[in-house]
């Protein structure tokens, strides 16, 4: 039996390897899960320009991200160009009346590997270096018949001449609860470019929505140290040792 076999048919009740996974949802925004509209317009009711400035009832979304089964302590990477008016949290999309074709995210990102129990996990965000076309994205697929195609990311040039980097994401566990996230940059372009890089620690809130829930707190020990109380899932640290080198 090789390690993950090992891990994936452990009986020793103290280990948990699938407690921590892949379970961000790429999208929460616009979906039934958080629809409390009067007439049942989800898509209207929790569009994604809503989705920085309100609270999720039933999960979580981002970039990436990893989180406890539960979804109330969770990780992803925010990123930052310079250029976009909002940093970018979550994956943009269209809700299904925006697009020609129905819902659709318009970005673009690959799940590279996985193992069962999560213990190695591994994807890619393409992210531009030129401001986002939030605005265009919709404009273009209002405007399109549903005989058309769809208007895509790389139909609005901004990926042109290889005109974004590349971001990997990586995790790998030393125990079922000790992960080693790295995140590797990569420029494709042919000049420096600036970007700012925020890994994000929060939880899901599960205090607005009833009374009698205690607060998580989250709070930084040094420049390198956060630690994270959480009244049902204990206490966590996280360490970063930030590398600025550039591939």
């Amino acid at each position: 039996m090789n390690s993950e076999n090992t891990r994936l048919y452990s009986i020793d009740p103290n280990k948990k390897w699938k407690k921590w996974g892949p379970y961000v949802s790429d999208r929460q925004w616009g979906t039934v899960r958080e629809d409390y509209s009067s007439d049942g317009s989800a898509w209207e009711y929790f569009p994604h320009d809503m989705a920085r400035s309100r609270a999720y009832r039933w999960g979580e979304d981002g970039i990436g991200g990893i989180c406890d089964d539960e979804q109330k302590i969770c990780f992803s990477v925010a990123l930052w160009n310079y250029k976009d008016p909002i940093l970018k949290e979550r994956y943009f999309g269209l809700t299904g009346n925006q697009g020609n074709h129905g819902e659709d995210v318009k970005e673009y990102y690959y799940y590279l590997d996985s193992t069962p129990t999560h213990s190695y996990m591994k994807m890619l965000y393409r992210y531009p270096h030129e401001a986002f076309p939030y605005s265009k994205l919709i404009e273009e697929n209002q405007r399109s018949e549903k005989s058309e195609d769809e208007y895509e990311l790389i139909d609005t040039g901004i990926l042109d001449n290889n005109n974004f980097s590349d971001v990997y994401i990586e995790y790998a566990k030393a125990d079922d609860e000790d992960i080693l996230i790295r995140i590797e940059i990569k420029n494709i372009y042919h000049e420096a470019k600036d970007l700012i890089i925020l890994p994000t620690i929060w939880f899901r809130n599960t205090w607005g929505w009833d009374i009698d829930s205690l607060k998580p707190k989250l709070y930084s020990v040094t420049d390198h140290e956060i630690r994270l109380q959480h009244p049902e899932l204990g206490n966590y640290h996280f360490y970063a040792d930030m590398n600025p080198s550039l591939a």
